[in-house]
């Protein structure tokens, strides 16, 4: 079983596109996206459409989670970059797409792989895996060994070994992309970081595939047409920022 790992799309196909001829070669069984798909980017039909062509488990992200409370009047309107990308991409979608967003699940126990799929953290949709504490916190909520998170924009991993939570603990990043062998005795968290708005300060997109049978957890980092991705933000009439800051990886 090799998992392709993908998360924080963020509505930004060309970075979609540009994964999927990367990892195609390197083969793969099965698709997970770890949440937020949608949120930011100019492209939320071209990405969901191309999840469902792939039959991608998909996770609910906290951008799902405010877009269907916009779409159920649950979540009033404000002034920010993050309402007003999620107020037009509900324009833009059909209500199969969001019937079918709809449909994603908060975490996902995953028995054939023996691994749990979440956004944010093994037991969390919205907090942050992004720290040695974090993980600690997470590791002393959570009993299990794999565990597949996104949110957090930068490809990582967290290990500890199967002693009193606390006492080892160790975090690696991956801003070139890189591979993990882990290790038998450990319980990790693992980030395949984000395909369309990484925030490491390297803009390339980043995803992961998991060899189960090998235990061998590997990064990539794949250019791709930043420039068309924000011509089509400004194209949409969304926020400049969430164009310019595609170029710097943050």
């Amino acid at each position: 079983m090799r998992l392709l790992l993908l998360s924080d799309i963020h509505a930004n196909h060309p970075a979609l596109e540009a994964v999927l001829r990367d990892a195609v070669p390197r083969r793969f069984d099965q698709v997970v996206h770890l949440g937020d798909a949608l949120g930011y980017g100019p492209h939320p039909r071209q990405v969901l459409t191309t999840l469902r062509e792939l039959d991608a488990v998909c996770l609910r992200g906290n951008h799902e989670q405010m877009l269907l409370e916009y779409a159920d009047g649950r979540r009033e309107k404000h002034a920010s970059v993050v309402s007003a990308a999620l107020l037009w991409q509900l324009g833009q979608l059909s209500d199969r797409d969001v019937a079918w967003v709809r449909s994603w699940r908060d975490g996902l126990d995953d028995p054939a792989v023996g691994a749990r799929y979440r956004h944010g953290t093994p037991v969390s949709l919205d907090a942050y895996t992004d720290s040695v504490t974090a993980a600690r916190e997470a590791f002393a909520h959570w009993g299990g060994r794999l565990g597949f998170v996104g949110h957090t924009h930068v490809p990582a991993v967290y290990a500890t070994l199967n002693a009193p939570v606390g006492e080892w603990i160790k975090a690696q990043t991956f801003p070139e992309g890189g591979s993990y062998p882990v290790p038998p005795a450990a319980r990790v968290i693992l980030n395949p970081g984000s395909v369309g708005q990484p925030r490491d300060g390297n803009p390339q997109a980043s995803y992961a595939i998991f060899d189960r049978q090998r235990g061998h957890f590997e990064v990539f980092r794949v250019p791709y047409d930043v420039g068309r991705t924000q011509d089509a933000v400004l194209a949409a009439g969304l926020p400049p920022v969430l164009a310019a800051r595609l170029a710097i990886g943050k």
